[in-house]
């Protein structure tokens, strides 16, 4: 893939604060949110590519990470750690047995005394000294933006290091939320002896979206209304994660005011079907450019309120 730079991509210089990182995000993916732009793939594509660095940027130890790594930052653990990740496939000849040299430490040793045992000793040898065992859990980890998490999605991974990565489609169901893991059986690391396979576990991460803010299984939208619609009662347009409905403004409704709209939220992650609410809060749009009419108008209705307190 071409190199991104996530600095250039919010169009941030390098040493840029946080707030202005989080100013820069905010008006880019108003700008290029699909929702305003409807059926742009460039649009859609550089949304995402906004939603990565920022989800990259906002954080200060991934940030520091990418300073120093680029776009190898996620592996940075791997090249500091003593002992790090090598993530290279060896191949014992003779013997028809592949191993994977995996995150550094004990695990490694034992797995490369096992191997030197299989070398002495032979395939029979190692079967009868070794018990079997399952392999080596993975975890991956994906980002998602909040209209993923709300209906699911399908990742296509890219997985291993050195000469032999496989790639894998797997399916994220709706509901997660960040920090929640997704088990893919029989995905992780080949088992020793002739034991099972680990499996993968995707660590998910949701990217904050420009319209809405979840807590939970709830969502929490701000919605624009007119101040006559406020004072006399109408109709708002509210945005929801499975498209747009009208919500009823009761006559004198303040600003701030919050209204409950039942199972708009998240989906829960289980197989209930249930799901959370929205909550629209009210945000009472003044006018402006008012005419001379108007003003006249306005000073007559504050006389009138005047009186009647």
């Amino acid at each position: 893939m071409p190199s991104r730079d996530y600095y250039s991509i919010l169009g941030v210089p390098r040493t840029a604060s946080a707030k202005e990182i989080k100013q820069a995000y905010r008006r880019l993916a108003r700008q290029h949110h699909p929702d305003v732009n409807p059926g742009s793939k460039q649009a859609e594509a550089r949304f995402k590519g906004i939603n990565e660095a920022y989800e990259v940027l906002s954080d200060p130890e991934k940030r520091r990470k990418y300073d120093q790594f680029g776009e190898g930052w996620q592996h940075a653990d791997r090249f500091t750690s003593p002992g790090g990740f090598r993530g290279q496939y060896r191949t014992y000849p003779g013997h028809g047995f592949e191993g994977y040299e995996g995150s550094g430490g004990a695990g490694v040793s034992e797995f490369e005394d096992i191997m030197e045992q299989v070398l002495r000793g032979g395939p029979a040898s190692f079967r009868g000294s070794y018990r079997a065992r399952k392999g080596r859990d993975l975890e991956y980890p994906v980002d998602l933006s909040l209209d993923e998490a709300y209906a699911g999605t399908t990742r296509l991974l890219e997985l291993g290091d050195g000469v032999r990565p496989r790639r894998l489609e797997v399916t994220i169901p709706p509901g997660v939320d960040t920090g929640s893991r997704v088990r893919i059986a029989g995905e992780g690391m080949p088992g020793v002896g002739g034991g099972p396979q680990g499996d993968l576990y995707l660590r998910v991460t949701v990217l904050p979206h420009p319209l809405f803010e979840r807590k939970g299984d709830g969502v929490y939208v701000d919605v624009p209304v007119p101040l006559a619609d406020a004072l006399l009662g109408g109709e708002a347009e509210v945005p929801t994660l499975k498209g747009k409905v009208m919500l009823k403004i009761p006559p004198e409704t303040q600003n701030g005011q919050t209204f409950r709209l039942a199972g708009l939220g998240m989906p829960d992650q289980g197989a209930t079907g249930r799901k959370g609410d929205l909550f629209a809060k009210v945000r009472v749009v003044l006018p402006t450019g008012l005419t001379a009419e108007e003003k006249e108008r306005l000073h007559f209705l504050r006389r009138l309120s005047a009186v009647r307190v």
